[in-house]
């Protein structure tokens, strides 16, 4: 099987090569430094593909999809250019058998977006189960590591001589004009009405997302499955996360907190996802920690690859 990485040297790409590497059903197609930016090399390495991974800017994305044109490559897309576009299949195979009956079957697969992926493991099943409105009014935190702003973000926090003042010294708060380009596909695969109030930080640590999406206990629906929540809602809601990803060796449920801390960094180097709910029996936090280049990134996107080619669907990730 060849398989094409078109943007191999950002970030994602190179993670991507990585897991890909030591694999013997696989063949990486590569282009020079010369011609890694060439429409025409790419053109030819993408028809040449059986997968091609779309490692790249949106435009640049949406680029290689017209130079492929009517090939026969299969495209996933790491990029935000297609997460909600009509004909691509949502890279998320644990939000259910139509997700990864879609990631199997289709031609074109867009990998969700890191915040995106903990507000959707978090939403989704609580949506399906009847817990939570289509209406419901949310808000998510997220904290990440520096990794996900790519190249120049990098290259910056790993600097070095930073002291007290230097702005990148603390967390930093981000996406303030609520704009940021995950809210589309966090509305639209959760079936909300609204996006979520979306505050993401960044911090200086370089992998580990920590999303965490705070619940009034008066915010859950009316259903059957919401009045046993309102006896004992933490356990309710664990117990929906466990029926909803029971089969799902990268999702964990109902991890311990620590000592009263959560650390954002506690999967670095994983392709899983841990999820637990915390609060008191009245105020909630549902929060998901992974790695935000593993199951955030490149481990999503491999895990999408392993679906299309009929491989164990861990094949090359760490759990």
């Amino acid at each position: 099987m060849i398989v094409f990485i078109d943007g191999r040297e950002g970030t994602t790409g190179l993670r991507i090569e990585q897991r890909l590497a030591a694999r013997q059903d696989i063949r990486l197609l590569t282009l020079s430094e010369s011609q890694r930016k060439n429409p025409a090399a790419r053109a030819e390495a993408l028809a040449a593909a059986d997968v091609a991974f779309l490692c790249l800017p949106d435009a640049a994305a949406r680029e290689a999809v017209s130079l492929l044109g009517d090939g026969r490559a299969v495209l996933i897309d790491a990029s935000a250019a297609h997460r909600t576009a009509p004909g691509w299949a949502y890279g998320f195979p644990e939000l259910g058998p139509a997700f990864r009956e879609a990631i199997r079957r289709g031609t074109r697969v867009a990998v969700p977006g890191c915040h995106a992926s903990g507000f959707l493991a978090l939403t989704a099943p609580l949506r399906r189960a009847g817990l939570l409105p289509r209406d419901a009014l949310l808000h998510c935190f997220s904290l990440t590591g520096y990794t996900g702003g790519g190249k120049s973000m990098i290259a910056a926090y790993e600097s070095g001589g930073r002291v007290g003042q230097d702005p990148l010294a603390a967390p930093r708060q981000y996406a303030l004009g609520q704009s940021h380009k995950h809210l589309p596909e966090m509305r639209t695969v959760a079936n909300l009405a609204a996006a979520p109030l979306f505050c993401p930080v960044v911090a200086d640590f370089d992998c580990g997302m920590e999303v965490t999406v705070p619940l009034h206990r008066a915010q859950l629906s009316g259903s059957p499955a919401a009045a046993s929540s309102r006896r004992d809602p933490k356990a309710a809601l664990l117990d929906c996360y466990r029926a909803a990803y029971r089969d799902e060796p990268l999702i964990l449920v109902g991890a311990p907190d620590e000592d009263g801390f959560l650390s954002a960094g506690a999967l670095r180097g994983r392709d899983s996802m841990e999820l637990t709910v915390e609060g008191s029996s009245d105020r909630l936090l549902l929060i998901a920690r992974f790695d935000n280049l593993g199951k955030g990134a490149s481990g999503a996107a491999v895990q999408c690859l392993n679906l299309v080619l009929g491989a164990p669907e861990t094949e090359g990730l760490c759990p």
